[in-house]
């Protein structure tokens, strides 16, 4: 076994990996950019390395440094853990020249996987079925669009060298067919230095469903079972869970076969995960399920299968890479109840699942115990920056069955409390509340059918979170007139309103969106508060701690909920929801400035990729005006009515910070 291992890689895999390592005793070396000096992977390593700017491209992307960091560490091994250069076989060859293990695949598998046409052809050899499409070299645009007819609407184009969702476009008419191709194409070139596409047959009700594989140096290769990774937005999974729900024994068996085929076919060594879509139009069955890719690598969702296995594949693929034969045969493995993974993201659902940066101000996750665990690359102070992914945790549980691990995963996502940016924790929840999640009614389009119930416009504020929200302000308030008032019996100092012969009380206006919410707070002689609430009347006894929790007794009942600030914004933390408000304060009223002509800002930091206007132009609502790559996926910029532009201030290849004036509008009149 390995003494040292470098990690390249950063954030919670890195994280992941060391823990295992570390328990192994082998020591583990990390590797950061200038942006990543304070970072969890840096602090969970034995040893650290600097390797560049923030920037993928200036550090962990590079691969000279990286083997620059393993060779002044004395490290034996390196393991990618996945995205960056986990699927590269440049770097993987580049680690053999060094004298130095690659934990994962031989350069050859990497490659004959790495470009989904080749990949398609070698399954199609091996037996292993594919789904109908293009796999061909010629690029040519008519060629393609006559193949998409071939195939017949709704087609998939999808980048032959990457994944991820990354230049993928699902096309439904031959008429947008010229423009999906152009989109994705160039979103493949940016993320993977590789423009060419396959083509594919859109399944109109597929379940994703992936098997974890391993083989080692001696010729032995298992499956550890299936994940079931349907739900998805953009592409991208959103939870992950296995075994797959309503998964016979006999399609099991024969997806297993299939993917330790793919595995052998190609000589692999180490840890895979061979990715199907199975056509559920007509329930799982055994002959309707088809390759799709393999990848090459540790699968971001791999805990689940730790969780049923009872197995780390972590140390498995240690293992393997020093030489080792794998730990356990096909007959000694076996499924033990179900397990949950969702991916927490710093994202907005409300806006596209636009990614959001900012600082962890508050962040309380969820016990971890023997059925419940979280892997994570950030800590509550820690920033989510625009150059890598959102990601801020996975959250993964257990139980006997799918309703128990179901039951365990909503109290789970109940108990996290995230403030400082926008997060998907409430979409969450909801998913895991959803009647038909519950059924297991699940395809790739789950999100898309039931985006008014999983993501509905915001609900009115309770009277509960304006109590919760009093509460605040009141110790906040209190709070500031202590650190402020040196004498601890000036009168300025009370916060009860006092008025002679009277019982005082203050008016108190809560801002959330378009909505206001008046709350009036009594102050009793007896103590406490009596609010009157949108609601109706109710009496308050509590406090806001140094931590940030509100405790709070609500006409009798006890109150715990979490307290936090973005700015001038309330964040109020309670019964698994996230709720901001503003505090209206009458002396800041400002006019609306009817002068100011209408524009478009940049929603996050960015590049411009594309600019499909110029000034002068006529635009209706929903037309495409700039497409803004940020944070490894682009976003289209659409004119939000129909109008006249007046300045067009950014040009392909400008970089812009968020809140930038990308486009101007004339003024109506």
């Amino acid at each position: 076994m390995f003494h040292k291992i470098l990690i390249a890689n950063r954030g919670e895999i890195a994280c992941r990996v060391a823990r295992t390592a570390q328990a192994l005793g082998i020591r583990t070396v990390a590797v950061y950019s200038e942006a990543d000096a304070d970072a969890m992977h840096v602090a969970a390593a034995d040893e650290a390395y600097l390797i560049g700017p923030a920037t993928v491209a200036d550090s962990y992307l590079r691969a000279d440094r990286i083997l620059d960091a393993a060779k002044r560490s004395g490290a034996e091994a390196i393991h990618p853990g996945y995205g960056f250069l986990a699927e590269n076989a440049e770097f993987a060859e580049a680690c053999v020249e060094a004298g130095l293990t690659f934990i994962g695949p031989p350069p050859d598998a990497i490659r004959a996987m790495g470009l989904k046409g080749t990949a398609k052809a070698i399954m199609d050899k091996a037996g292993v079925p594919i789904v109908p499409g293009y796999h061909g070299d010629d690029q040519n645009p008519d060629l393609l669009s006559a193949e998409a007819d071939k195939i017949g609407y709704p087609v998939l184009i999808k980048a032959v060298a990457g994944g991820g969702g990354k230049g993928m476009r699902q096309v439904d008419s031959a008429d947008a067919f010229e423009r999906a191709l152009e989109g994705a194409r160039r979103e493949a070139k940016s993320a993977f230095g590789d423009d060419k596409v396959l083509l594919e047959k859109f399944l109109v009700k597929p379940r994703h469903i992936e098997i974890q594989v391993f083989t080692d140096t001696q010729g032995n290769a298992v499956h550890l079972f299936e994940r079931d990774c349907s739900l998805q937005r953009r592409h991208q999974k959103v939870v992950e869970e296995a075994p797959a729900p309503g998964m016979p024994l006999e399609m099991r068996r024969a997806m297993g076969d299939a993917a330790v085929a793919a595995a052998k076919a190609i000589g692999y060594v180490g840890a895979g995960t061979v990715e199907f879509i199975a056509d559920v139009s007509d329930g799982l069955k055994s002959d309707a399920f088809y390759f799709m890719e393999m990848n090459t690598r540790l699968q971001v969702e791999h805990p689940v299968t730790e969780m049923i296995t009872g197995q780390d594949l972590v140390e498995w693929q240690l293992h393997v890479a020093a030489g080792n034969p794998l730990p356990l045969a096909q007959d000694d493995l076996a499924i033990d109840g179900h397990a949950l993974e969702v991916r927490v993201y710093a994202e907005d659902p409300a806006r596209g699942f636009l990614p959001s940066t900012g600082t962890l101000s508050r962040l309380r996750s969820p016990a971890a115990e023997a059925h419940v665990r979280v892997d994570t690359g950030v800590r509550e102070g820690d920033q989510v920056t625009p150059y890598y992914d959102p990601m801020i945790a996975k959250l993964i549980v257990w139980g006997s069955d799918r309703n128990a691990a179901l039951r365990r995963l909503r109290q789970a996502l109940g108990d996290y409390q995230i403030a400082g940016l926008t997060t998907n924790l409430d979409f969450l929840r909801r998913v895991a509340e959803h009647a038909g999640f519950a059924d297991a009614d699940l395809d790739t389009g789950f999100i898309d059918r039931n985006a008014a119930a999983l993501l509905p416009p915001p609900p009115p504020v309770t009277d509960r979170v304006l109590a919760l929200a009093a509460l605040a302000a009141l110790s906040e308030r209190s709070g500031d007139q202590v650190e402020t008032q040196a004498d601890p019996y000036s009168p300025w100092r009370r916060r009860d309103g006092w008025r002679l012969n009277d019982e005082g009380h203050d008016a108190l206006r809560f801002l959330s969106g378009d909505a206001a919410y008046d709350v009036v707070v009594h102050y009793p002689r007896a103590g406490g508060y009596r609010l009157d609430l949108p609601g109706g009347t109710l009496t308050m006894r509590g406090e806001l701690t140094s931590g940030g929790e509100l405790r709070a007794v609500l006409d009798g009942d006890l109150v715990r909920a979490g307290f936090a600030r973005d700015g001038a914004t309330m964040l109020i933390l309670v019964d698994g929801a996230t709720v901001r408000l503003t505090l209206h304060d009458p002396l800041q009223d400002v006019g609306d400035d009817e002068s100011a002509a209408p524009t478009i800002n940049a929603p996050l930091p960015g590049k411009i990729i594309q600019v499909m206007v110029e000034a002068g132009a006529e635009v209706q609502k929903g037309d495409p005006l700039m497409v803004l790559e940020a944070m490894k996926m682009e976003h289209t910029i659409a004119a939000p009515a129909d109008g006249r532009v007046a300045e067009v201030n950014f040009a392909a290849d400008d970089q812009v910070d968020e809140g930038a004036v990308l486009v101007a509008f004339e003024e109506e009149g």
